[in-house]
């Protein structure tokens, strides 16, 4: 399968923490045109890429307990949904910055049914979708691994969110799912179990406030 190279995330966006933090809201509406691959870059990098190396460990963008790093990042594309990816599932290696296919099949309407059917899902042009393999902390700290997997999960959504309102994208993160039949469409291993799904796209140029 194919590997795209990202474009370098920019560590300077045009807006300020706190005024992503006074205007996120949770948007479940998209503009028709496909999103970029610099957002697609910058969104992955905000969630899960390397930032930097302390210890001869490659820090990533959201907290993890003894960076046990247990979260595993697959982003969907709808058809039309990117201007420079396949409609197709990819995995994001954030060592390297770039995103490996795991296959060239749409899967957009069979997410979209694993999701219950949400709107949010089925419009959205792409979707990030979080999973875990809690084992990688439960090693560390066995008795509050579940518990630090997702205060994890939870501050990736925060960084996409927040990156969202910078580049005026929107997005609404989902939990409502099955879990087996998400499993299956974006073809996890046994060791991850799917958390989050986090559909993003472009912000419609009539909306104004908050959905």
């Amino acid at each position: 399968m194919d590997t795209i190279e990202l474009p370098e995330p920019d560590p300077d966006g045009q807006l300020s923490v706190e005024r992503a933090i006074a205007t996120r809201a949770s948007r479940r509406t998209f503009a028709s045109d496909p999103v970029t691959l610099e957002d697609v870059s910058q969104l992955l990098w905000a969630a899960q890429g390397i930032t930097h190396v302390r210890s001869g460990v490659r820090m990533r963008a959201a907290p993890s307990a003894g960076a046990t790093y247990p979260l595993e990042t697959v982003l969907e594309v709808a058809p039309d949904g990117c201007e420079a990816l396949e409609a197709s599932l990819y995995r994001y290696e954030q060592a390297t910055h770039r995103l490996e296919q795991i296959h060239a099949e749409p899967c957009h309407d069979e997410l979209t049914a694993a999701a219950l059917g949400q709107d949010v899902v089925r419009d959205a042009p792409a979707t990030i979708a979080l999973a875990a393999n809690v084992d990688r902390t439960r090693r560390q700290y066995p008795a509050h691994a579940d518990r630090y997997v997702h205060m994890e999960a939870g501050h990736v959504a925060e960084n996409v969110h927040l990156v969202c309102e910078s580049r005026e994208l929107n997005t609404c993160p989902v939990g409502a799912f099955s879990d087996d039949e998400v499993r299956d469409v974006l073809e996890l291993s046994d060791d991850l179990e799917p958390l989050y799904l986090l559909p993003f796209g472009n912000r419609p140029p009539t909306q104004s406030g908050r959905d």
